[in-house]
Parts: C-alpha cells; sequence; structure tokens
C-alpha cells in the first residue's frame, strides 16, 4: 500500500501544481471567441463598425470523461454584436485545444 502512494503521490502533486496554473478556460479562449462573433456579425449584418461584448460565459465539461478516454472541455459564449441600427446576439463554442470556434444562428 505505502509503495502504491509513493507512486501516485507525485504525479498527484504534479497536477495539483497544474491546475493552479492555468489560467480558466473561458478567460483564454474570449478573445477568440469575440473576434469569431465579430467576423461573422459584420458580414451579416454588412456592417464593418460592429462591436462585441461578452454576455455571459461558461466552461461545458466533456461527454466522455474517465480514466480511458478523455472528451475536449469547451467554453460556450453568449456574445452581443451591435452595430448600423441591429443588434445580434449569438453562442459562440470554442473547444480547449481547437483550432477554431463556431456559433449557433444569431437573433436579430
Amino acid at each position: 500500500m505505502k509503495e502504491q502512494i509513493r507512486k501516485i503521490l507525485p504525479l498527484a502533486v504534479t497536477l495539483a501544481a497544474a491546475g493552479c496554473a492555468t489560467t480558466p478556460l473561458t478567460t483564454q479562449l474570449q478573445p477568440q471567441a469575440i473576434d469569431f462573433a465579430l467576423q461573422r456579425a459584420r458580414f451579416d449584418m454588412n456592417c464593418p463598425a460592429a462591436t462585441a461584448q461578452v454576455l455571459g460565459s461558461e466552461t461545458i465539461q466533456p461527454v466522455l470523461n474517465g480514466p480511458l478516454m478523455m472528451g475536449q472541455e469547451r467554453a460556450q459564449f453568449t456574445i452581443g454584436v451591435t452595430g448600423c441600427g441591429n443588434r445580434q446576439s449569438m453562442v459562440v463554442i470554442c473547444a480547449q485545444g481547437g483550432n477554431g470556434c463556431f456559433a449557433a444562428e444569431g437573433r436579430q
């Protein structure tokens, strides 16, 4: 039993230290989500001067989360875009370690 603890303890300490040093996923991915929302809304609204703000955000845990299979965490943002007399909101989702975001249909 003591030998198992000696094997697991360094790993547990490393993981705990890494967890404390990381930035929340929503903070990391927020600039990417805002940029994505602005590009899409500026095109949809035909308004190059549109601006965006984050209305809400949360981290979505993966469906598969176990010792054999690990899914990716995702950050979900509700972003409001205004400009040229129009308003639009959209939900933007970005995956951790991914290279892009996607959006649900916006509302005007």
